[in-house]
């Protein structure tokens, strides 16, 4: 078998940013590039796969016993985060971590340090993968693309492994908020899945935020500021007075647990106009329900304020909390559960403070709960993974259909 650090490697090494500016699915090129390599590489393994015309690469490994037993599904999703580069990703490989500030970049004086991030600490002796401090790693959720992938090359390798009719699935912008758009739940054959796609060791998320999205763009005046008073309106200075109205706590750096925020995720402007970007967040319906209405609120005070059409809102929900449609289900979570402890590992179950594709999945009848996939700090330069803890997802994969196959 090939070792799990290689895939991982292999699979950073393509670029696989998703767009949110772009209408097509997969919203970049890239990300074909990636999943073309899955398809080929499970085919070459002898399990059928296949890719489709919007990304979607689907594949069945065919029961080896003779029971009915549920059909069971892994997905993880191959782009990564526009938050930061993904592209020409130059990963490190610290072995034997010893517990100290790890310096990923010496020239640009960038490093992880322990005070700010102690965690880490629980990973002193361990492999870690880090970046080189000006990309992203990709560990969400190439880690979890190659826990699968790890996992059917065992499969496939040790024919004596027992199990029911398993189902590989891995998605196009997730990070967008697109993953599953045109994904065919009854094409895909599982009657439950997981998602591969969750934080460090010992995560099982049922869990996750409601979701939307909200741009605001805003239309100022502009008049030579040498002639502006009483006539210039400037839209940078109403966007940062609208933002100025959402309450600070409700930021993302002030909240943790079950609590919400509203995150500005971009400005772009000038004086005769600018759009501000956010996504607003919470667990309960009810609350997210208010911190929508208070978003309409303070764009009608703006528009009250400095004249009607000065600020425009476009607000979309994103997913919703897949709790309600899993719970029904909840042998699901127990069989995760059972995995982790199987392989060792502590469950930690805990809401997810995001969303991931098996959300919207669980909406679309497919009961998904969300694994760890073993990395930390993603969507940034500092992220990064330890080896150990995406070994044992996959051992955790393994356990899963296991589970499946005995009951």
């Amino acid at each position: 078998m090939e070792k799990i650090l290689d895939k991982f490697l292999r699979y950073v090494a393509v670029e696989t940013t998703s767009n949110d500016e772009s209408d097509s699915q997969p919203s970049s090129a890239c990300q074909l590039d990636l999943l073309r390599m899955l398809a080929d590489e499970l085919n070459a393994m002898g399990v059928k796969a296949t890719l489709d015309e919007w990304g979607y690469v689907m594949a069945t490994i065919p029961s080896n016993i003779d029971k009915d037993v549920p059909a069971v599904g892994f997905i993880a999703h191959v782009d990564t985060a526009p938050d930061a580069s993904g592209k020409d990703i130059k990963p490190q490989i610290i072995e034997n971590y010893n517990g100290e500030d790890i310096v990923l970049n010496a020239s640009l004086g960038i490093k992880l340090p322990v005070a700010d991030f102690p965690e880490i600490k629980q990973y002193v002796g361990q492999t870690l993968i880090t970046t080189d401090g000006t990309t992203l790693l990709g560990a969400d959720d190439k880690a979890g693309v190659a826990e699968i992938m790890s996992a059917v090359e065992y499969i496939v390798e040790h024919p004596e492994f027992k199990h029911g009719e398993i189902k590989i699935g891995f998605t196009p912008d997730e990070e967008i908020g697109r993953g599953v758009d045109k994904f065919d739940v009854e094409k895909f054959g599982a009657k439950y899945a997981y998602t591969m796609d969750g934080g460090q060791i010992g995560e099982l998320e049922y869990e996750n935020f409601n979701a939307a999205g909200a741009k605001i763009h805003i239309q100022g005046r502009n008049v030579h500021p040498g002639y502006a008073k009483d006539k210039m309106i400037n839209a940078i200075i109403i966007a940062m007075e609208l933002n100025g109205m959402l309450p600070v706590q409700q930021r993302p750096e002030f909240t943790a647990g079950y609590e919400g925020f509203f995150h500005v995720t971009g400005i772009n402007g000038a004086v005769e106009q600018a759009t501000v970007s956010y996504i607003i967040r919470d667990h309960s319906m009810e609350k997210f329900e208010q911190k929508k209405s208070l978003m309409k609120d303070v764009v009608a005070f703006i528009n009250a304020k400095y004249g009607e059409g000065t600020a425009t809102l476009d607000m979309k929900d994103q997913y919703y909390n897949m709790r309600e449609q899993v719970e029904p289900h909840y042998h699901i979570v127990e069989k995760a559960m059972k995995a982790m402890e199987m392989a060792g590992i502590r469950p930690q179950v805990q809401p997810i403070r995001g969303g991931t594709d098996g959300a919207r999945l669980s909406f679309m009848g497919l009961p998904c709960p969300n694994i760890f996939a073993g990395g930390h700090n993603f969507h940034g330069k500092l992220e990064y993974l330890p080896l150990q803890s995406m070994e044992k997802a996959s051992e955790v994969v393994l356990n899963i259909i296991r589970l499946y196959a005995e009951q």
